[in-house]
């Protein structure tokens, strides 16, 4: 097939094609025509020579990734501005989620599990919850990533709300690349290491390439940073610390009674009340960032049967592990866990008493470990009937993940309960549980009340007490993904504008997870972690059908008219069937501007987590509106009346872990919480709209200019609310209903707190998000001083919005703007290469957020109200710019050497009391610090 060549397809060719290790086009000196290879892009089916397409993609070739200082593809996907906040944040260390530990993107803020991952145009495999662990595959192994930002779930399926990531990988290489990279923080810490190698040999009827990497990034603490050292950040050091202390201390008479720092718990006199300035600042031990440990290995290959027929095959193997630490545990003998006995050798009070330790002496921690073996068989081939040229494949893709959570650091219940029975001390004040005579064997007492330090029988710093109250616990996964596919394309007859091309295929495929908590988490048996088990699998038929249609060519107005259209019917054998479609119109007035548009339909299966994933307890942090401090009662006369109402106390304080009122919004309680699967959810459907341009300008070479409008729809979204959302729902928005989905405290000193609630999964009213995508890039002709190249991606949010039911009167709320959800997300790159050295620097800009008032002296709008949140101030913080620097030179001898500094300037992020995607004040996506970094390359 040949086509006129134009400024505007020869740009997008240069981003899409010329990436690739095989040759893609030529250019023929007689006829000013260029003869393309036949290729897929994302989006399409349909294997062509065009490369223009009517719906956005966003292309990042190799040459482009090697210029960043990142050692995985996750970080790079992170720089596309339209990929959202970071959905497991390194820097939620307080995330409990099965999936925590690996790396996800989040197109248009929408979610992981509504992004569907590619691995050469074939399905990633997904956990439980519907997420692909970016970080298990080596970067080394990538050619290009293309970002479809557009809904295709006419042509992948579920999950291709928000977009599509496709990873291609090297093929075609001939010899070998190994690299060492290096870096760290200029505060000394967070060292990252990776090496990675790449064999390729290509050879008369095929080729193979192999592939592997190893990186190791250290944790960094919260005490390390003075932005994330306290719970309430700088400005208010002596806020928000825990008054369950690693000192201890016994509720008497309804006073804390505690021997403090140093202290000696042995006489009674030295019990006074326990001091604030005392109180435990847990952030000091909680990991910043987590660690992460990664090996993995690809490889691919294919071999020519025939010149029309050939094998093709594909494996990966990898191994992650990653790591977080917490504070101890804030061990309260509340409710039905044990009290200090008054028969126990450490009990000065002569009675039962409640008391309170947070087990300091040994941090928790939690490994996740993750290991994922994806292979993948096919066979493609060519054929032609008449003038007409056709391409078929048939494959089967499998993926399996095993993985294992490790909690250590926890509390063994039944032994704590034993610990702090009734014991003695023997003539060699050697204490032992039961009573003289009546020694309980195998049971070591416990001195809760002993300050961390003391080193008299009983205490926490002694070794065999450790031994015996605390174990460790390890919870299991797995999930398999299976894919048998057949495809075709090619040329089914011509019309005067062109040929009508087609492509039409089927796709069976399973999912089947299952997760196995601890036998003691199961029991109830870990202080402070529950959990029950998952187990469920679905299967599906799918056949599709795609045409693009050429309808004018060639004419005035009209160097190109044509129509896409594809569909899909998927059948599922737990909850039917459902027909998706999309359309497609590209239209080209002029050789260098092209306009497009698109239309489709899209839906998300519940995943088996969703469906079959059993309830879980948690202990949320949430904000409670009835609290008269920073509620919203605090401000809204009409809240404040139904939570009277509702019983809740004039006054009313929402109490923190410590039992103390919680010091700022979004606090963790002392209660833990139900949240769980739901096996009555229904899909979600989705509708997806884009407009665009495209223009390459004839008398500016090298300009590439784009614009696209975009907007998507989710009905019937599944969510699983926070604890937030539904208390506002009840007392802010007046939904009766949502009142019954929680209890509070009618009696005692706790009376009016919430101490019971459900979050169960539902299907809510619908999401929506719109907004535009602008990409400038400018390629300067060669000058004797070198060459010169601009690229600037903006994405602009016009709005991110959900309403919880679909009852006309509940209000929506609005996200855009609001604690990580940014409107805006701006990347500038300018690129100088001359000769062999080379010099990069990149602009990534975030613009400001808003979150709820804290503290009235930082409080921007006091005055602020909507439908949503009622009257309640917010606080407005700034933009952020941060800058990245590279250098890199190619030696004589086919090496290059890289180094680079990411946030020039050491620049921070502002103070967030909400602490967005973090357990800090401080946004999870942001940089912590300047990180400098070394990178050499050899090539053979």
């Amino acid at each position: 097939m040949y086509l006129k060549t134009n400024p505007l397809r020869n740009a997008i060719a240069i981003a899409l094609v010329a990436s690739c290790s095989a040759p893609a086009f030529a250019q023929s000196a007689d006829d000013g025509t260029t003869n393309l290879d036949r290729i897929e892009i994302t989006g399409s089916r349909i294997r062509q020579a065009s490369v223009e397409s009517a719906q956005p993609v966003v292309a990042l070739n190799r040459a482009e990734i090697e210029k960043k200082g990142y050692v995985n593809v996750a970080d790079i996907l992170q720089d596309v501005t339209a990929a959202g906040s970071p959905s497991m944040s390194r820097a939620s260390s307080l995330e409990s989620g099965r999936d925590f530990g690996g790396m996800y993107v989040s197109l248009r803020n929408l979610g992981p599990e509504r992004s569907l991952v590619l691995i050469d145009g074939r399905r990633m495999g997904v956990s439980a919850g519907g997420y692909s662990d970016l970080a298990s595959i080596p970067s080394s192994i990538v050619e290009r990533v293309e970002v479809l930002t557009d809904g295709a779930s006419a042509l992948y399926g579920s999950d291709a709300i928000a977009g599509v990531v496709n990873i291609i990988t090297r093929k075609n290489f001939d010899g070998a690349e190994v690299s060492a990279y290096v870096g760290q923080y200029s505060e000394g810490d967070g060292q990252k290491t990776a090496y990675s190698a790449t064999f390729g040999k290509t050879f008369d009827r095929g080729w193979v390439t192999v592939g592997g990497e190893y990186t190791d990034e250290d944790p960094v603490l919260g005490g390390t940073r003075a932005f994330t050292a306290y719970p309430n950040g700088p400005r208010h050091t002596g806020d928000g610390l825990s008054g369950v202390t690693p000192w201890g201390y016994a509720t008497v008479n309804g006073s804390n009674l505690s021997v403090g720092p140093g202290g000696d718990p042995t006489q009674l006199g030295n019990f006074k009340p326990a001091d604030k300035a005392n109180d435990a600042n847990t952030k000091t031990n909680m990991s910043l960032l987590t660690g992460l440990q990664r090996k993995s290995v690809f490889a691919n290959g294919g071999f020519s049967i025939t010149d029309n027929l050939r094998l093709v095959a594909d494996a990966l193997y990898s191994e992650r592990e990653s790591s977080k630490q917490l504070a101890g545990y804030p061990y309260q003998s509340t409710g039905s866990r044990a009290l200090l006995s008054k028969d126990s050798a450490f009990n000065p009070f002569g009675r039962d008493v409640a008391f309170a330790h947070r087990t300091e002496e040994l941090p928790r921690g939690t490994e996740n470990n993750l290991t994922t073996k994806r292979a993948s068989l096919g066979l493609e081939g060519s054929f032609e009937t008449g003038s007409r040229y056709w391409d078929w494949n048939v494959s089967y893709m499998y993926n399996r993940n095993e993985g294992e959570r490790i909690g250590t650091g926890s509390m063994y219940q039944p032994n704590v309960n034993q610990s702090v029975g009734p014991s003695f001390l023997d003539a060699n004040n050697v204490a032992h549980c039961g009573s003289v005579g009546n020694v309980i064997a195998g049971c070591t007492p416990w001195n809760p009340l002993a300050p961390m330090g003391y080193t008299g029988p009983g205490s926490l710093s002694n070794q065999d007490v450790q031994d015996f109250l605390f174990t460790r616990f390890t919870d299991t996964m797995q999930s398999t993904t299976k894919v048998a596919s057949a495809n075709i394309s090619g040329s089914l007859f011509s019309l005067p504008a062109g040929d009508i091309l087609g492509a039409l295929g089927v796709e069976h495929r399973s999912e089947e997870a299952s997760y196995s908590p601890d036998l003691m988490v199961r029991n109830g048996q870990i202080a402070g972690t529950t959990g029950q088990p998952t187990q469920g699998d679905y299967s599906l038929n799918e056949v599709y059908l795609e045409l693009q249609v050429p309808l004018l060519a060639d004419m005035a107005f009209a160097r190109e008219l044509s129509l896409d259209m594809a569909g899909r019917y998927s059948d599922y054998n737990n909850f039917g069937s459902t027909t998706n479609t999309k359309f497609g119109l590209k239209w080209k007035p002029i050789d260098s501007l092209l306009v497009r548009a698109t239309y489709g339909t899209g839906f998300r299966a519940p995943t088996v987590e969703d469906l079959y994933g059993g309830t879980t307890s948690t202990r949320d942090s949430y904000t409670d509106p009835c609290d008269t401090n920073f509620g919203a009662a605090a401000n809204n006369p009409q809240v404040l009346a139904r939570c009277l109402a509702n019983g809740v106390p004039a006054n009313f304080r929402q109490l923190a872990a410590d039992g103390t009122a919680a010091t700022v919004p979004g606090q963790q309680g002392g209660t833990d919480f139900s949240s769980g699967s739901n096996p009555e959810l229904k899909p979600e459907t989705a509708k997806t709209w884009t407009v665009g341009v495209v223009y390459s300008p004839e008398f500016v070479s090298g300009l590439d200019l784009s614009l696209d409008w975009w907007k998507i729809r989710i009905n019937d979204v599944i969510v699983g609310e926070s604890a937030t959302d539904m208390l506002n729902q009840c007392y802010v928005l007046g939904v009766d209903a949502a009142c019954d989905r929680f209890t509070r405290a009618r009696s005692g000193r706790t009376i009016g707190q919430v101490n019971g609630l459900d979050r169960t999964l539902l299907n809510a009213g619908y999401q929506e998000t719109a907004g535009y995508d602008l990409s400038v890039r400018y390629r300067l002709p060669e000058l004797a001083i070198g060459k010169f190249a601009v690229s600037w991606n903006t994405t602009y949010v016009d709005y991110l919005e959900r309403k919880n039911d679909n009852v006309d009167t509940t209000p929506v709320r609005q996200y855009t703007g609001w604690e990580g959800n940014f409107r805006v997300r701006s990347n500038l790159n300018l690129d100088y290469q001359f000769g062999n050295f080379g010099l990069g620097w990149t602009a990534r800009y975030y613009s400001s957020m808003k979150e709820n008032c804290a503290y009235t002296t930082e409080c921007s709008n006091p005055g602020f109200s909507s439908a949503y949140t009622g009257r309640q101030g917010i606080n407005k913080v700034g933009s952020n710019t941060f800058h990245d620097i590279q250098v890199r030179y190619v030696l004589p001898w086919n090496g290059t050497v890289s180094m680079g500094v990411n946030n020039v300037f050491d620049h921070q992020g502002p103070i967030m009391y909400s602490q967005p995607n973090s357990s800090f004040t401080y946004y999870g996506g942001f940089d912590i610090g300047r990180y400098m970094y070394m990178k050499y390359q050899q090539r053979f």
